[in-house]
């Protein structure tokens, strides 16, 4: 018997291989598959730091270099909608996030809109001086939070666990920074109650979405999120370095809220060329200089599948996946799952400790099996409801079982320290 038609014939946990091909073929986001340029004899679990290619993408880009670009020349800024492009590329991301059509922009980096959002936080609270922060964050919304703090007197950026939250929020908290998912764990925060309670504070609530949307419905206003801050290189596909999104709550725009990176392109006639700073109206002041229009168009075409996707089914393939998962992996020798179970409390990854997280990972990749550590010993896998199938999982999980029970993992080519980025 090949080795292929013996891990076909396993059972893992309490599923066969023959079974999880029998979801795949009612899965009504199956299709979409089609939709992706997926390398051949690779599972790919790292959607959720980067992710997989659309097939479209390729031809979107080149009609932008050679047909926009390169033959019409200048002219694209005003006949191919150039310098629309943020607003239109935040209506198409709004109803991914919960949002109102004008309260949506793409521009900038996850970084840079962060500042910008947080910046004008403060001075919508004058008087407040504190800035809340996880201490588990994403390292760059940490860093941010300490640089913007630095600029205003008496301001200072401090660290807590979300669910110490309440005991900090006090009249000197002018705003709170959290991620809606935990970029190492998988956990999803409750993000109508957190933000709920924050307001009741006084203090204003900036979400960032990096590591859900895409993943999940994101309900930005019915919440009452004051702003927010996004990626769209992950589960959006919008390919490395691609342009991130900020959304700003109505009210706060009707408001005119000011932030400090006062560039041309925010400015409310960028071409009086006039000496002094006049913010547009709207969204549009959060905008600073001009758009990376080929990283803009490559997210184009991946709005373009998002579109035709229901939210809803991607949430609950999202969760079926990680069921499916966590039920294969867990009794595994040394593993031990550190993703919530609840469904509630639960992003689109998995993340399972192990005291060797790096080699095993490292053997994974070698058998086809993409995923990521984080130090000291998290492996991490992205479940991207699109392109995954159940057969995936299954694979994926019977790899991982084969690394850890053959020990393969300990060879010296792979060592015990680094990260897989």
């Amino acid at each position: 018997m090949s080795e292929k038609s013996e891990r076909e014939g396993r059972t893992l946990g309490t599923i066969t291989r023959e079974e999880c091909a029998a979801l795949d073929g009612a899965d009504p986001l199956a299709g979409f598959r089609e939709e992706f340029a997926l390398p051949e004899g690779v599972v790919y679990l790292d959607g959720n730091s980067l992710g997989a290619l659309p097939a479209r993408t390729p031809e979107r880009v080149r009609q932008v270099v050679e047909e926009e670009w390169g033959r019409e020349l200048i002219r694209s800024w005003n006949e191919a909608g150039w310098f629309e492009q943020p607003y239109r590329l935040g209506r198409r991301i709004a109803p991914l996030v919960g949002a109102g059509p004008d309260e949506v922009v793409v521009c900038d980096t996850t970084s840079v809109n962060l500042f910008k959002v947080l910046s004008a936080a403060l001075r919508l609270r004058p008087g407040r001086r504190t800035v809340l922060g996880d201490a588990a964050a994403f390292p760059t919304d940490l860093y941010i939070a300490e640089g913007v703090t630095g600029l205003f007197e008496g301001a200072r950026s401090a660290l807590v666990a979300p669910e110490e939250l309440d005991r900090h929020l006090d009249e000197d908290v002018a705003a709170v920074v959290l991620s809606h998912v935990d970029y190492r764990t998988g956990e999803l925060l409750d993000m109508p109650g957190i933000t709920a309670r924050v307001r009741a504070a006084g203090a204003l609530m900036i979400w960032d979405v990096c590591h859900s949307v895409g993943a999940l419905p994101i309900e930005l206003g019915a919440s009452d999120a004051d702003f927010a801050v996004g990626c769209t290189y992950k589960y959006l596909n919008g390919g490395p370095g691609s342009p991130a999104f900020l959304y700003v709550a109505r009210r706060h725009l009707a408001a005119g809220p000011r932030q400090p990176l006062s560039g041309w392109f925010g400015h409310a006639r960028p071409f009086a060329f006039e000496p002094g700073y006049d913010p547009k109206a709207g969204i549009g002041r959060f905008l600073t200089s001009s758009p990376s229009l080929l990283g803009q168009a490559a997210l184009d075409a991946s709005l373009d599948v998002w579109e035709r996707a229901d939210l809803g089914a991607v949430r609950a393939k999202s969760l079926a996946l990680t069921d499916l998962f966590v039920s294969l992996v867990e009794g595994l020798d040394g593993i031990e799952v550190v993703t919530p179970r609840e469904h509630a409390r639960r992003g689109s990854q998995v993340a399972l400790r192990h005291a060797d997280g790096y080699p095993v990972v490292q053997a994974l990749i070698e058998r086809g099996v993409i995923g990521d550590f984080r130090a000291p010993d998290l492996m991490r896998f992205g479940f991207t409801p699109l392109y995954l199938s159940y057969v995936d999982v299954w694979d994926a999980a019977g790899q991982l079982a084969e690394v850890l029970e053959t020990g393969e993992w300990r060879a010296e080519r792979f060592g015990r320290r680094g990260e897989v980025t």
